[in-house]
């Protein structure tokens, strides 16, 4: 089957949409499927990633918000790539333009739309949330919501990685939403990359000794992290026992981490670390992962945390809550609910069941892929 993705954000300098259509891409032999992601660029190119993969980038005006991405204004250009790459199937991610695009081209060619952002959670609940409840802000953003209602009935698919997304969509009268959680890299998290050596280092770069809880945080520093949250709920459990928190990550929120941070000689920030092994052997050398987002689409890094066989603090929204067991998961925004959630780990680490939630990639796209072939048979029995 062809699959084109018409990806409005994709770049090679991004981050977790590039990473699944990197894997997507790498899937496509495997699955017998050819795909082609359609994104915007400076120019017009092709980039040969197999014989059935591959990105063309068309050429489009640079994102004003963020000079790393460019952006589709015009659907001329893009129906007119789409005609040329005749697909049996068409994908969208971006709730904007792009999504207008690709609803606009060819009604009689089933197409799916990826929840890859909700701009709900990542901006406005939090821009609101001190002078209204979620409930009062989808009344006021109703538009945006009948957005999502319109994908529903023009996509044959809207598709959810968490749970609680896809059950807040059909809650808001969006239609053919499935939840397909993603997954994680295969071979690369485990709870045998765990090192008591690693531990101790880290804990010793936050000025503690090995008695002491490691926990970790990882990802993009944004505001809707939710990372001086963290560190404030790491500052308040440390009153009560030893607890380090190193955070590894770099973004335009980093200055008000540090501030945060203080003089707190307990809670380090540190550079990503890009190394895939290294990363999972600080996974797996953590008592837990602290995450503080209840905006996530998936929460990549807790899934990698569950494989990694340690805990998940995180919030009970997004989809970190798919990760996150009570008494660990707290109150999405609640700092002081958070302190309670770190301070209900064990003293002592003991090896913490790899979830049987967590999967690898392969399944997501095996499960993707299966439910493409069945939404275009189904058309093609419709229009016989």
């Amino acid at each position: 089957m062809r699959i084109v993705d018409v990806c409005g954000f994709y770049t090679p300098f991004g981050g977790g949409i590039r990473t699944y259509v990197d894997q997507k891409l790498r899937m496509a032999e495997r699955f017998g499927q050819d795909i082609t992601i359609l994104a915007p660029d400076a120019e017009y190119n092709i980039r040969e990633i197999s014989p059935s993969a591959r990105i063309v980038g068309l050429p489009s005006p640079r994102f004003p918000l963020d000079r790393k991405y460019f952006a589709f204004t015009d659907a001329a250009p893009v129906h007119a790539e789409l005609d040329r790459l005749n697909p049996d199937f068409v994908e969208a991610s971006s709730p904007w333009r792009s999504a207008s695009v690709a609803m606009s081209w060819r009604p009689d060619v089933p197409k799916a739309f990826i929840m890859h952002s909700e701009p709900l959670s990542a901006h406005v609940y939090r821009w609101f949330e001190r002078l209204a409840s979620t409930d009062a802000v989808d009344r006021q953003f109703d538009w945006f919501w009948e957005r999502l209602r319109e994908f529903g009935r023009t996509f044959s698919a809207v598709i959810c990685a968490n749970s609680n997304l896809a059950e807040r969509m059909i809650e808001g009268g969006v239609g053919n939403v499935f939840n397909l959680p993603m997954g994680v890299q295969p071979g690369v998290f485990s709870p045998a990359h765990r090192s008591e050596r690693l531990r101790a280092e880290l804990l010793a770069e936050c000025a503690l000794g090995p008695e002491a809880t490691l926990l970790v945080a990882a990802g993009r520093l944004a505001n809707e992290k939710r990372v001086p949250m963290l560190v404030e709920a790491a500052t308040l459990a440390g009153r009560h026992r030893q607890v380090g928190l190193a955070i590894f990550g770099e973004g335009r929120a980093k200055d008000k981490i540090v501030r945060a941070i203080g003089g707190n000689p307990h809670i380090r920030l540190f550079k990503p670390v890009r190394e895939r092994d290294r990363f999972a052997a600080i996974l797996a050398s953590a008592d837990a992962l602290l995450h503080g987002c209840e905006a996530e689409t998936f929460g990549m890094t807790t899934a990698e945390a569950r494989a990694s066989g340690i805990p998940v603090i995180a919030p009970d929204r997004g989809g970190a809550s798919d990760f996150a067991d009570p008494p660990l998961q707290f109150h999405a925004t609640d700092g002081d609910d958070a302190v309670r959630a770190i301070l209900a780990l064990p003293d002592r680490f003991a090896p913490y069941p790899p979830s049987r939630k967590v999967r690898g990639m392969e399944d997501h796209f095996a499960d993707l892929f299966a439910l493409y072939e069945r939404i275009a048979a189904e058309r093609r029995v419709q229009v016989a």
